[in-house]
């Protein structure tokens, strides 16, 4: 049996599944929880602090998954840099897929339901970190002899937004994992060629 705090996270859960953080009703909430409003503000202080609660984790580690890969990669020699980058691009999408689908309700409601919330922006934030690794990586390749091409500051963000926006679609969409996977591959595959381009590295 459910004890109150879970009840409450279990019902919230579903109302910002269903109407998003704006939309979703704190008194509907407390109701279909079964507690009154004052055990209720024994738990939590406001509706912000109770969405917090249901996605701080996952927000904190999906962010970790992908920075993880972030560091890893700029630990290695430049030499290794220039010819591992799409071969960690790939484990990061990889394990950034992973995560999603391991946490899709928390995920979902941070990529889809979190307007009005501190994590409305989460995925500009993980773009401006892409934009910041792709301008160290050019750095990187300019020694080796290439020229990668200068991208307008909205073309880039456009781009990679569009490189994480296609891979959280899978989940906001609910796509089955299995069939999932097979779009995650193919995804990568289309943004690799494109980047490859991009750095004239092909």
């Amino acid at each position: 049996m459910e004890n109150t705090l879970q009840k409450i996270l279990t019902v919230a859960k579903e109302e910002f599944l269903d109407k998003g953080f704006r939309g979703a009703s704190l008194r509907a909430i407390v109701k279909k929880a079964g507690v009154t409003t004052g055990a209720f503000y024994g738990y939590y202080k406001s509706k912000e602090e109770l969405f917090d609660a249901l996605v701080k984790d996952s927000a904190e580690g999906l962010m970790k998954v992908y920075l993880d890969v972030f560091n890893e990669f700029f630990s290695l020699s430049k030499e290794e840099q220039k010819n591992k980058m799409f071969t960690f691009s790939k484990k990061g999408m990889e394990k950034m897929f992973d995560y999603i689908y391991t946490n899709p309700d928390a995920l979902l409601l941070i990529l889809k339901y979190s307007d009005g919330t501190k994590y409305e922006n989460f995925l500009h934030e993980l773009v401006e970190k892409e934009i910041e690794s792709s301008h160290e990586f050019y750095k990187v390749i300019r020694e080796f002899g290439y020229q990668p091409i200068e991208l307008t500051p909205q073309v880039e963000h456009i781009i990679v937004s569009g490189m994480f926006t296609s891979l959280f679609e899978l989940v906001i969409h609910k796509v089955p994992r299995d069939q999932a996977e097979e779009c995650m591959k193919q995804i990568h595959a289309f943004f690799v060629a494109g980047w490859e381009r991009i750095m004239t590295m092909a």
